[in-house]
């Protein structure tokens, strides 16, 4: 589709067989689709399945969406992503997100205090680490002392974050590439998103930064229902306090207000208004339900494909 880039996301629920995974992204490569954005959740670690990618994908964008960064110090996340980079040939795009509380303090026992300093401190040192020079950099939160080499890695890919909040988005726009977001409504990428990234950019003298807006989608002839199953399988991002504060300004009671459902014009035309609102890059998050789920699943894959094909 013209002026938005159709990328589709890759299921892992944990436990999905690493050939499958690999499977599902030389299917998106062979459907059409513009880029393949592979989640790091507690199944397979995103960077290291987007390295594989490489020696399976030819033309396909490979990106993370996201990578956590407090588990991760930014000489060895800048490496290992200038690393995928070279075994995707320069495909490849790093996206960032400081996780949620519950994770980090709650699962891993680390420390989520002061969240977007953390972030603004790890993607500046990431992006310095992966332009090649050394890196002196003392901070509040990190001291890095060091370089990087690594064959084949030219240009750097670039750095997304997710950006919810006011200071996340403007170092989004500001010291990142842009934005990747879910489980944010049209209403607030238009109001609150794209206006803070963007006008970051601006002030920063850097070019146009990417909106990548990840949504729950479904070709279905019963929207009402397939809403209602989004709502359930997605109920965890209505109680995250990042996304909740974003459905707020949505006015949605919870993901099943955000989920696209519907026929073939239905979710043509709600692309197109993200389009419209400014969003670079659409990141489909296919979902079915009912007795025919399967074969849904299939119609909404084979219908993003063709947008793509268009773009």
């Amino acid at each position: 589709m013209k002026d938005i880039r159709i990328g589709i996301g890759i299921s892992d629920a944990g436990g999905t067989p690493l050939e499958a995974l690999l499977g599902q992204i030389e299917a998106a490569e062979g459907a059409g689709f513009q880029a393949v954005w592979i989640p790091n959740i507690f199944g397979a670690d995103a960077l290291t399945l987007c390295a594989l990618a490489g020696a399976r994908t030819r033309r396909i964008e490979v990106a993370t969406a996201v990578v956590p960064t407090f588990s991760r110090h930014p000489l060895y996340c800048a490496q290992q992503a200038l690393t995928t980079q070279a075994a995707l040939g320069g495909r490849f795009v790093l996206g960032l997100g400081p996780s949620h509380k519950i994770v980090i303090e709650n699962m891993l026992g680390l420390s989520y205090e002061h969240p977007a300093r953390h972030v603004r401190e790890y993607v500046t040192i990431v992006k310095r680490l992966m332009a090649g020079g050394p890196v002196q950099f003392e901070g509040e939160t990190y001291r890095v002392n060091g370089t990087l080499t690594v064959a084949g890695a030219a240009p750097p890919p670039p750095v997304l974050i997710g950006a919810l909040g006011p200071r996340m988005r403007r170092i989004a726009g500001e010291i990142a590439d842009g934005t990747i977001t879910w489980m944010t409504g049209p209403r607030a990428l238009a109001q609150e998103v794209i206006p803070g990234v963007r006008g970051a950019a601006k002030a920063a003298g850097k070019p146009a930064p990417r909106i990548v807006a990840g949504f729950p989608i479904a070709l279905t002839r019963d929207p009402d229902g397939a809403r209602r199953r989004a709502g359930e399988m997605f109920a965890l991002y209505g109680q995250l306090p990042s996304y909740r504060a974003m459905l707020d300004v949505e006015g949605a009671a919870g993901p099943a207000d955000v989920a696209l459902a519907g026929d073939e014009g239905d979710l043509e035309r709600e692309i197109r208004r993200l389009a419209d609102a400014g969003v670079t890059d659409f990141n489909a998050a296919v979902f079915a339900h009912g007795p025919d789920a399967r074969a849904d699943a299939a119609r909404t894959h084979a219908f993003l494909g063709d947008l793509a094909k268009r773009g």
